[in-house]
């Protein structure tokens, strides 16, 4: 069973029916080429596509077919560090010696590298382009190339730091945003270059992971916890107790990397090198809820993470890859007896009252973790002016002498 963390800023007692998730491992003995999965990814037909350093795997659900330089001329390497299965059909698999792109229909391979385009050898990371320029964007050591699928465009210092791109991910409004391993994130709105680092409220300058929610927040990985950068990028939100450790190590959460599911819950896999510890977590909307070695993981060295079209959540380590499925959409409450909260959805005032007992406080988060108002007061009724509040989905945090009770609130 899952193991509860509260967040620093956001302390509730949803209860969750967690019973029904379960955890399937596959490994060499299940028909890997090896244990040790470096990344993985879902295309478009839900098969499973693993990076090894002994070439790039396939796993359709009851077989497993192998793509490596023997067999297949066209790749740059057997030893993959990031796949990435596009839209188009296509999978791309980055190399220390460039990037090779497969299709899926053609079943042929090709590879780039600096001398046909790419702007250093070195692959971190492929995304695919979201607005309407069909392409992929690829992270190195040196800055960031796009591959529109006739031509090449690269950034590199001094437009980004010189430590290069781990990850790139997009706003709704098209704009891009690079992840640096030494200097935080740089925004790119098709003309400037804006960097966000520690001096304006990141964790820290090194970002592993990066990923942009539907409401544009940034849920930024890092190598000491989880910042959050709202959608107007005016201020962040940290979390640093995703995966729960044992003190004095509780609150350092290296994040490895980030996805987010059907339902809008954030995952992240976190490993700590020299505790040799780490799991999964995801974020409900209220709190943090993890998966440990105990609950049936692969093993604790996380290397990536990949979401299918049924919400199995594929995990690679450096042991095998784990699934965990059958996850709960919904969270059931802690009920106390008549809490009435009303009008829900609301734009203008909401009251909130008991009519048993009082409620000793209340506490208002957005659904990034960030308290946006707060009432010490025991009262019997609350009537809260919630009209300067951006719409959206905001958890009410009533306090009471039985604990912490959490209501969601819809503001249009």
């Amino acid at each position: 069973m899952p193991h509860r963390i509260l967040p620093i800023l956001l302390m509730s007692t949803i209860m969750l029916q967690l019973e029904a998730q379960s955890i399937t491992n596959y490994t060499t003995a299940d028909g890997l080429v090896s244990d040790f999965v470096e990344c993985i990814d879902i295309d478009m037909n839900d098969n499973v596509w693993i990076g090894t350093s002994n070439g790039v795997q396939m796993f359709d659900g009851s077989s497993w077919t192998l793509y490596n330089t023997i067999s297949n001329t066209g790749m740059a390497s057997d030893n993959i560090k990031e796949i990435t299965c596009t839209s188009d059909g296509y999978v791309w698999a980055g190399t220390d010696y460039g990037v090779s792109a497969f299709s899926l229909i053609s079943s042929n391979w090709v590879t780039f590298n600096s001398a046909n385009g790419l702007v250093s050898n070195q692959v971190k990371s492929i995304d695919e382009s979201l607005d309407d320029s069909d392409g992929v964007w690829i992270g190195t050591s040196q800055g960031v190339s796009f591959y529109s699928g006739f031509s090449w465009l690269s950034y590199s210092s001094p437009d980004l730091h010189w430590s290069g791109v781990n990850t790139t991910a997009f706003d709704s409004v098209g704009s891009k945003w690079f992840a640096s391993p030494l200097a935080g994130i740089t925004h790119f709105d098709g003309t400037n270059f804006t960097n966000y680092d520690t001096a304006d409220g990141l964790l820290s300058q090194n970002v592993t992971a990066l990923f942009i929610d539907e409401d544009d927040n940034k849920w930024i990985g890092t190598d000491l916890g989880m910042s959050v950068l709202d959608g107007s990028n005016t201020y962040f939100v940290e979390h640093i107790d995703m995966y729960s450790l044992p003190p004095p190590h509780d609150s350092i959460n290296p994040v490895v990397d980030i996805a987010m599911d059907a339902y809008g819950r954030i995952w992240t896999g976190v490993y700590v090198g020299y505790l040799a510890e780490g799991g999964v977590a995801y974020w409900n909307g209220a709190e943090w809820e993890d998966f440990h070695v105990s609950d049936g993981l692969a093993g604790p060295n996380v290397k990536g993470l990949a979401i299918d079209s049924e919400n199995n959540v594929w995990v690679a380590t450096s042991t095998g890859i784990s699934k965990i499925s059958d996850i709960p959409s919904f969270s059931n409450e802690m009920n106390i007896s008549e809490v009435n909260l009303f009008p829900n959805p609301s734009n203008n005032v909401v009251y909130l009252e008991n009519k048993d007992k009082f409620i000793q406080g209340i506490g208002i988060y957005n659904n990034i973790g960030s308290l946006k108002y707060s009432n010490t007061s025991s009262q019997e009724k609350y009537n809260i002016n919630v009209s300067s509040f951006s719409r959206g989905v905001y958890y009410i945090c009533l306090y009471h002498s039985n604990g912490i009770t959490t209501k969601k609130l819809i503001l249009k």
